[in-house]
């Protein structure tokens, strides 16, 4: 069993910033990459920020320059660090880790933290 527990979503205003966390426990060897997902209402879910096991980043467009994510691997836990938040950045975060299972870890599973709210609103 896998799980992801976030946590750090809120209410904030405009210009303001969040910490999220995301914190993996259960039986399994390694994380591969992780990764912060959002989805706005009516909007497809799309992928804000991922991180290899070795810590090369990658951002969306619309988050560089004001998001960072990171990771400690001692603790299994990814965050994503929110700067100058726009009402535009208001959605349901999702955090992803990718854990590889099988004897040579060759099977790459994919998993979901429950996805907690933040809203940018003055």
């Amino acid at each position: 069993q896998v799980q992801l527990v976030e946590s750090g979503g809120g209410l904030v205003q405009p210009g303001g910033s969040l910490r999220l966390s995301c914190a993996v426990s259960g039986s399994f060897r390694s994380i591969n990459a992780m990764g912060w997902y959002r989805q706005a209402p009516g909007q497809p879910r799309e992928l804000v920020a991922s991180i290899t096991s070795n810590g090369i980043a990658n951002y969306v467009d619309s988050v560089k320059g004001r998001f960072t994510i990171s990771r400690d691997n001692a603790k299994k836990t990814v965050y994503l660090q929110m700067y100058s938040l726009k009402p535009d950045d208001t959605a349901v975060y999702y955090c992803n880790a990718k854990i590889p299972h099988g004897s040579y870890g060759q099977y790459e599973y994919n998993y979901w933290g429950q996805g907690p709210q933040v809203t940018v609103s003055s």
